[in-house]
């Protein structure tokens, strides 16, 4: 579901930019607060409204459900964040075989660096995609990026395997262990809102961690 995902996050990082209307800047504000304050499912619809100094029925001028509100913070954020994971992941498997081990690990470090600093310039709707949004579509963020990230890992492998390297069998179960640390690592910059330059050294060293375990692993 995530692989169109970037002309959709053009179009709606634009209309986020625009200039909004008085009423709906309230309601994103106050939602803003319920959210990171209570999480999706603890939010009060009621209070977001009141807190936003509206009607309700304005509030269901712009939104059909609280999980409309929702999704529209978070939504271009998620686009955001995946597509550009996705568009290392592909720019990487479409290089010549024989090419792609010469350019391990550049576009990831590129692609993460990126991340952190768009996570640092979007703190609050990224916590709630990935902190707060337990009871939502977007509660599996984090896993769906994992799945790519073992998925292309395993393609990789093989690889390694066709260009003549000895590469021992990892079992699926074991990549997904080894990229959901790696990734949860990455996101607790968010958890702990970190300052951007410690964020970038802190992830670059667990890049460093990372790459001589897939190492290790993988005979090198």
């Amino acid at each position: 579901m995530y692989y169109n995902i970037v002309i959709y996050h053009c179009y709606t990082e634009n209309r986020m930019e625009e200039r909004m209307p008085a009423t709906l800047e309230k309601i994103y504000q106050a939602a803003l607060t319920e959210f990171l304050e209570k999480g999706f499912q603890g939010a009060s619809l009621r209070q977001i409204v009141k807190n936003a100094g509206v009607t309700t029925g304005a509030f269901y001028g712009y939104f059909s459900s609280k999980e409309a509100l929702f999704a529209s913070i978070v939504e271009p954020h998620a686009a955001a964040l995946m597509g550009r994971f996705m568009e290392a992941q592909t720019s990487f498997a479409e290089l010549p075989e024989q090419e792609q081990p010469e350019h391990m690990g550049q576009e990831s470090s590129a692609c993460v660096h990126w991340m952190v600093d768009y996570i640092c310039g979007h703190r609050e709707p990224v916590k709630l995609l990935l902190c707060k949004a337990e009871g939502t579509s977007y509660e599996h963020f984090v896993h769906n990026m994992v799945e790519v990230e073992v998925e292309y890992t395993l393609q990789y492998m093989e690889v390694l395997r066709r260009l003549g390297r000895e590469v021992p069998e990892l079992s699926q179960s074991l990549c997904h262990i080894i990229a959901s640390g790696m990734m949860g690592g990455i996101f607790e910059i968010v958890v702990h809102d970190m300052p951007r330059e410690q964020a970038l050294r802190d992830v670059d060293q667990l890049r460093d961690f990372y790459t001589a375990g897939w190492l290790k692993l993988m005979g090198g």
